[in-house]
């Protein structure tokens, strides 16, 4: 896919952070929709349907958070990108924006040039998604990597992106044991730092959702993991 054809939704209550934001990213040849709060960033990525969106956390009306996970509930909205730009910076708040579905987490202040980086190492994932079309079929499940989507007894279990490449993951390999390196270089980026306590979230989620007779199928004796 071409620069040109790229479409970026910059979600801020801040119009100076739009400008600002959305000038380094069109001088890069993306094409860029503005929203001032949650609410309107529903509407415009119903409207836009954009291959990434930066959104802020604190916003009036209705904020990142919650907007982030009403997105990922619309099925045209599925392989959207969602990372948030964001002054809080603290430990939870991170792991609640993972665990809302956002796919990275930036915090500012940030140096323009190194989130136009970052832009450029998200949208990578673009490229990689769009060559990979294996479907596994593990435990009586099937997973397809084309699609998202995993099917479990004919009914479809639906997760939030990072979730479904973390599962995508560990079911592409049954019963390795995976370091927590090779985790987070391989479903959130060597160019994202996120902690190791992000895994487990989102293992947590998986256990849930999945149930932990599935995760014995895929790794043996349970899920593992080498510290």
């Amino acid at each position: 896919m071409k620069k040109k054809d790229i479409k970026i939704l910059l979600v801020d209550d801040e119009q100076d952070i739009l400008e600002i934001v959305g000038y380094n990213l069109s001088q890069e040849g993306y094409q860029i929709v503005t929203a001032t709060n949650g609410k309107e960033a529903i509407v415009k990525a119903k409207k836009e349907l954009p291959q990434l969106i930066i959104m802020d956390v604190m916003m009036p009306e209705m904020d990142g958070m919650e907007a982030c996970e009403a997105i990922r509930k619309l099925p045209e909205l599925s392989n959207v990108l969602i990372t948030f730009l964001t002054a809080r910076s603290e430990d939870y708040s991170q792991v609640a924006g993972f665990d809302a579905g956002a796919d990275d987490y930036i915090t500012k202040p940030i140096k323009p040039k190194l989130l136009v980086s970052k832009v450029k190492a998200l949208l990578r994932r673009l490229k990689s998604d769009e060559h990979a079309s294996e479907t596994l079929n593990v435990g009586g499940i099937e997973v397809n990597r084309e699609e998202y989507k995993i099917i479990k007894e004919g009914v479809e279990i639906v997760l939030p992106r990072k979730e479904f490449e973390l599962f995508y993951l560990l079911a592409s390999k049954p019963g390795k044991v995976f370091k927590r390196e090779e985790i987070l270089d391989k479903v959130w980026g060597n160019e994202v730092i996120v902690g190791g306590r992000t895994i487990d979230v989102h293992i947590r989620k998986l256990r849930e959702k999945i149930g932990e007779d599935l995760f014995k199928t895929i790794k043996g004796v349970g899920y593992k993991l080498e510290v």
